[in-house]
């Protein structure tokens, strides 16, 4: 497996608005605004067939479910090249989310222009913003890997909210995730990823 790391995007980075269609919800659009009323917005980028997001997707299935009637919105967004990857298809992305009981918007990123303003480049990729959608972590969910023969925790991404919901700083120690690279289509590879 190959790895690829996420960019590590600046904090304090103003969250980029987005408009994408809900695959769990036949035609609802969501966008960043939808989530205004919350204190913290996690965005992040998935793959159902990345044996990364597989390692984690139960752990982030219960760590999303803990956290449902706090004050934090979730929104998960597949951004691969389904051409070439169906397996990432909106089906695909409605049936995991089914799968894994997500009680959040899961939206595909046909065009992957999300993908680019967020600079993701792997899967999963994670982005937590404040209550004024500031990016205050970036980074892995925790440590470990699919073959670390050890089970999936979340231990750095929930130690993230916890401080954003207790109107901490941000956690100091952001070591990037890493996954299966971003499927971009032939020739839409953005300069970031190219590096």
């Amino acid at each position: 497996m190959a790895l690829t790391p996420s960019t590590m995007l600046e904090l304090n980075t103003q969250a980029p608005d987005f408009s994408l269609p809900d695959v769990t919800a036949k035609g609802k659009t969501v966008s960043l605004k939808d989530f205004s009323e919350k204190k913290a917005l996690l965005v992040m980028f998935v793959s159902v067939h990345c044996p990364y997001v597989q390692h984690i997707k139960h752990a982030l299935a219960r760590l999303t479910g803990e956290y449902k009637n706090k004050d934090i919105a979730f929104i998960a967004v597949g951004s691969n090249d389904i051409e070439r990857y169906p397996d990432d298809a909106p089906a695909e992305l409605e049936k995991m989310a089914r799968q894994l009981q997500f009680s959040f918007p899961v939206c595909y990123d046909e065009t992957q222009c999300v993908a680019k303003s967020y600079t993701a480049a792997c899967t999963p990729d994670f982005f937590l913003f404040d209550s004024n959608r500031k990016l205050i972590y970036r980074g892995r969910f925790d440590e470990t890997r699919p073959e670390s023969g050890r089970p999936a925790t979340g231990k750095d991404l929930r130690a993230a909210i916890d401080a954003v919901l207790a109107s901490e700083p941000a956690i100091q120690e952001q070591k990037p995730s890493v996954g299966c690279n971003i499927k971009w289509k032939p020739g839409n590879e953005p300069d970031y990823f190219k590096k």
